[in-house]
Order: structure tokens, then sequence, then C-alpha cells
């Protein structure tokens, strides 16, 4: 049964970026450019793609582990040569084959699907996506005849030489549907450009050879827009911020100053939800309903429930059970977990702790790989004392237990429930059920003392 597959090339280095990183991988909404590629495609329906990878080919492979087939181009000698190669591993039943680009990140699943139909009903040898642009320098010019059918493409470099040519606003995107019927052959006949075979060249050969071409003109060009630059990134992260902002707008969520609040594409918001200005919301952060959440806070992939509230604090691969409330000026590093109703609040640093229904810790504190119970009041300036320099130890904190302002509970320890530690103390051993613990030196007052160090 014939079949459709595509193919994204991302073998190139991307050397306009200026960056010890393959161009494909750089970031866009949170995800690698190469990855909302991958999304597209599998949403439009065409299963797994072929990914034609070369610098950085391990790096592009474990980003894309389990979401794509990949293949690899040994040397990169264009695009014309990066589609041989993945031909070259395809099924004998493919009959068509859609190109992509995976510096292309932002092509919606409908446009894919939109350009495949054009393709099957026109029966044309290839079906190429072209977009209307204001300056269309750097991009090769979509040339048409009286019957507005493609007659070529006339590479930027070329078309400087005619003023005619030049001026087309009708530029290729480098994305298109192909034939797979002799496409091999083709691809094997191309001519060499210095040390690159360009697919563009394809168009002519087929055309040349009397063979239909079409050209799909997308309806957004930013969908389609190439990402050559760091200007170019972010042009499209802005685009695709307001995309992903909009989506909120449209689920019922409050957002104060959209000019502000940058939100990964991958985030999920609940209902009734505020975000207040200066908001990071990044990675695979879900957030329930009726939360607010802001100002100048940052949460990176963490689930937060309903009704909670985080204010001018830094949230990390946490979780957050409903009506709890973070802030302001604290910092929840990865593995901790808030369980309903607890309140941390200003200056509180925790780190792979757990804190039970209830529990509060007010002020200026640090809670390190503990495991807190519910009801626990952790006075100001509390410390956890769980790194002895080689390894990290843990701390226990029963239910009901109170823990005096200024204490260090030096870890490995365990509070009994119900048990007081008293203000000042540095807490070694562990602390019975119910019982009071004293760890400081006795007070001692000397009459006079200051007076007499005066007048000396």
């Amino acid at each position: 049964m014939a079949q459709t597959v595509a193919v994204i090339l991302a073998a190139g280095r991307g050397t306009r970026m200026h960056s010890g990183l393959a161009k494909a991988l750089h970031e866009l909404g949170g995800v690698p450019m190469v990855e909302h590629v991958v999304r597209a495609v599998r949403e439009a329906g065409l299963g797994k793609p072929w990914v034609v990878v070369g610098h950085q080919a391990d790096r592009v492979e474990e980003v894309l582990e389990g979401q794509a087939e990949f293949v690899r181009q040994p040397e990169m000698h264009g695009t014309g040569d990066a589609l041989a190669q993945a031909l070259q591993v395809m099924d004998s039943d493919v009959d068509h084959v859609v190109v992509l680009v995976a510096d292309c990140p932002l092509v919606p699943p409908s446009l894919i699907e939109k350009v495949l139909q054009v393709h099957r009903d026109s029966q044309a040898a290839a079906t190429i996506v072209s977009m209307i642009v204001q300056d269309p320098s750097g991009y090769g010019r979509i040339v048409r005849g009286d019957d507005d059918r493609v007659k070529a493409i006339v590479e930027d470099k070329d078309a400087m030489s005619d003023p005619a040519l030049y001026q087309i606003n009708e530029v290729n995107t480098g994305l298109g549907v192909w034939s797979v019927t002799g496409l091999a052959k083709l691809l094997d006949t191309l001519p060499w450009h210095h040390d690159e075979k360009y697919l563009t060249d394809a168009v002519a050969r087929l055309i040349a050879a009397g063979k239909r071409v079409e050209a799909y003109v997308a309806p957004d060009p930013a969908r389609v827009m190439g990402i050559n630059t760091r200007r170019d990134l972010a042009q499209a992260e802005a685009y695709l911020r307001e995309l992903t902002l909009n989506r909120l707008f449209d689920q019922g969520v409050t957002i104060v100053d959209p000019a502000s609040t940058y939100v990964d594409v991958d985030v999920e918001v609940g209902q009734d939800t505020v975000i207040y200005p200066m908001t990071f919301l990044r990675g695979k952060t879900r957030i329930g309903r009726e939360c607010h959440i802001g100002p100048m806070t940052s949460i990176v992939s963490s689930r937060l429930g309903d009704g909670v509230r985080v204010d001018r604090s830094v949230v990390e691969q946490s979780s957050l059970a409903s009506h709890s409330s973070v802030g302001p000026f604290s910092h929840l590093r990865p593995g901790t977990s808030l369980d309903h109703n607890v309140k941390i609040g200003n200056f509180v640093e925790l780190k792979n702790t757990r804190v039970g229904t209830g529990s509060k810790a007010g002020h200026h504190s640090y809670l390190g790989d503990a495991t807190i119970g519910g009801g626990v009041n952790i006075g100001a300036g509390t410390v956890i004392v769980n790194y002895d320099g080689q390894a990290k130890h843990p701390t226990f904190i029963g239910d009901g237990a109170f823990i005096g302002c200024n204490a260090n509970l030096v870890a490995p320890v365990e509070v009994g429930p119900g048990a007081y530690v008293a203000a000042g103390s540095t807490i070694t051993q562990n602390v019975p059920p119910d019982a009071l613990a004293i760890a400081r030196s006795r007070q001692e007052n000397k009459p006079d003392w200051a007076r007499q160090r005066r007048k000396s």
C-alpha cells in the first residue's frame, strides 16, 4: 500500500547563528526548533518522520529519541544530497515525500495537510511552498509563466543580475511535496555547486523534462519563515509567544501585561488564573485554576494545583498542591513538594523537601533534603544542615512539631511529632515525640562590663 512520509533536513551547522550549538537545537518557546517540525508532522497524521542529521548528530538524535527515525548525511553536501540519503533507507512503497527543514519551526500541521492535498489533486511531480514577502533578498525567487505555472526557482545571487527577477517577491521556503517515482535518479544527476547539491535544481530539471511543478502560497509568511540568524530567532520567538498567550486568553486566563509575560509552548494554565507582569512560565509547567502567579516570578517544569499563589519567587521542578502559597522572594529548588494549604513566606529556600498539609515556614529559612509533616511551624532563621562536606543527609520532622526561631537541625536527625525545639538551639540528636529540645549555652550577664569598656 502506497504511503506518504516526511523528511526533515536537519544536518546543517547554521554558521550564521555564530553558535557552538547546531541550529536545529536552538530553542523556540522552550522546545528545540527541529522538535517543533517533528510535532507538526505527527499532528498532520504522517507518523514518525525521517530526520536527516549530520552536524552534532548524536545530540539531535538524543533530543528526538522515540519521536523520529534517523538517517545520517556523512558529509554535508547540501539539500539535494540530504534528500537522496533519506530515499535510500525508505520502504519501496513510499509514493510521496514531504520535505521540511529544521530551521522552519513554525509550520502548522494544517499547512502540511493542505500542500499534500494540492499535490495529489494536481498530480504534480513536485509541489513547493512559497510565500509573499516585502523584502525577498536572500531567498530563491519563484518565476511563473503566463499560465501561472512555475517555470523556475532562481537563487538570490543569480537574480541580482536581472532587475525584473530581483524584484519578484514570491520566494521559495524550502518546503514541499515530491513524487518519489524517478526522484532518486534525478537527485543523483544534480549538478555540484562547489561541494553541494541544491534541491532547487531538481525543480529546474523536472520543468525542463516537461513535468508539472506546482507552488502553493502559504497564507501566513510568518509560519514558514526560515531562521538563519539570532535576529530571525528573536522574531520567531515573539511571534510564537503571541500565539501562546492568545491560546491562554481563549482558555480563560488573565494576563495582566502580555508584553512582559513569557510562556513556553508546553505550558498549561487553568481557567481564571491571573498571571501578573514580569512572569516566566517555562518547560512543561502545569498550573491549575484560580491561581495568582507573579509578579516577577519564574516557574520551571512544575505542577501547581488550584488556588495556588506564587509571588516574586522562583519555583523549579516542584509540586505545589491546592491553596499553597509561596513568597515573596523565595526559591523552591528541584524535588520540592508542598501539600495543601502550605505557606512558604519571605526568603525561604527549599530543596528536595516535602512539606505536609497546613505547615508554615514564614521567614528566612533553608530546608533541604527534609520530610516535614503536617501542621508544623518552622520559625524564622531555621536552617537544616544537610551537607557535611561529602554527602547530603535527611531530616524528618513529625506532624505538629514546632521549630523555634534561629534553630539549626544538623542532619541526619529526627524531630518527633508534637515536639518543640527551643529558639536558638543547634539540634544534633533525635528529639522524642512531644519533648522540648534545648541546645544552647547558658546565658551569663556581667554587670557594668560595657560601662568599664567605654571608659577604657
